[in-house]
């Protein structure tokens, strides 16, 4: 790859922070990284995950939310991307329900923000990061791009617009546009909040773990360093002007198999608390990779057994907070 000007929003989070070593590391690349440090989860979990990247000279920090149009109008006009990689958004299905408004505003306001200001700015290149949960529970598995989306909660709702609006800027202004449906990344800086690091967090402190459910529900959890090969791979991708790829690991993990997993690996066991059912929640993602590995050469590589014990081995390096 040649050396390009990135701006990749969300950069400081759990995969933008990973994205960003691989910009700034594997490929000699300016950086620029648009994200405001939501409270979602403690801000300091943010600051050290780029650390080492406010030492670099070709990265630039810039802490804004996407909802300001004018902070972002600025910092275009101040260097000419090459490449938009738009992975800021409030995460998480339950939240969502509870915070509707919020979620539309961020995730759809300000992904139009970026797709209107990347029009205008002459960037042909632009990647969105969206989601699995957009299939919603009626998609036949394997889940496969072209299949009838019906989201259950609002986050799923606005991952979907997001992906609505990027289609009709590519048709519209001819812009390359790429969206990159996730099915539950997994790694090393995983959000406190997500499946994997908070039943860890429990087990290992001996408090009782919440299943929602009879822990049958089935996830299709992809290691971060697979997912960050989509990613790479859909920065180069330029065959066709648009285009919605699944990245996953294409096979299935029950929740109760991820605790035995997580139970070796940590060598507790867990105390389950079951709980009901949680509205919005998906009872099964399971990824159809036949497209990303035609287009994207996509080749995962990393199941989930190898994965947890690589997600333990950084949990017990120090991250237990």
């Amino acid at each position: 790859m040649d050396k390009k000007r990135f701006l990749v929003t969300g950069g400081a989070g759990f995969i933008g922070s990973h994205l960003v070593d691989r910009l700034l590391n594997g490929n000699p690349a300016r950086v620029t990284v648009v994200d405001n440090f939501d409270d979602f989860y403690s801000q300091q979990i943010k600051r050290q995950n780029i650390e080492n990247h406010l030492r670099h000279p070709a990265y630039r920090l810039v802490e804004s939310d996407i909802r300001n149009y004018n902070t972002l109008r600025q910092v275009f006009s101040e260097e000419h991307f090459d490449i938009v990689i738009h992975l800021a958004a409030k995460a998480g299905v339950r939240p969502s329900v509870a915070d509707p408004r919020g979620y539309q505003e961020v995730n759809i306001a300000g992904t139009l923000n970026l797709l209107e200001l990347a029009e205008r700015n002459g960037i042909r290149k632009f990647v969105f990061g969206s989601s699995s949960s957009v299939y919603g529970p009626a998609a036949t598995p394997p889940f496969k791009e072209d299949a009838q989306l019906a989201p259950i909660s609002p986050y799923a709702a606005t991952k979907a617009a997001g992906e609505l609006l990027a289609h009709t800027y590519s048709h519209l202004y001819r812009m390359n546009i790429t969206c990159l449906r996730f099915f539950t990344v997994y790694g090393a800086r995983q959000r406190p909040d997500l499946a994997i690091h908070k039943f860890a967090r429990m087990i290992s402190s001996n408090r009782p773990v919440p299943v929602f459910g009879d822990g049958n529900a089935e996830r299709d959890f992809t290691y971060i360093d697979d997912i960050l090969q989509g990613v790479m791979a859909a920065v180069d991708y330029d065959a066709t002007p648009f285009e919605i790829i699944n990245l996953g690991e294409s096979h299935t993990v029950t929740v109760n198999r991820l605790l035995e997993l997580l139970e070796m690996a940590l060598g507790q066991k867990a105390i389950i608390d079951r709980q009901p059912a949680q509205p919005g929640d998906m009872p099964r993602t399971h990824a159809d990779i036949s497209k990303a590995r035609a287009l994207l050469g996509y080749k995962p590589a990393t199941p989930i057994e190898a994965g947890i014990k690589k997600f333990v081995e950084w949990f017990k390096r120090g991250a237990k907070g």
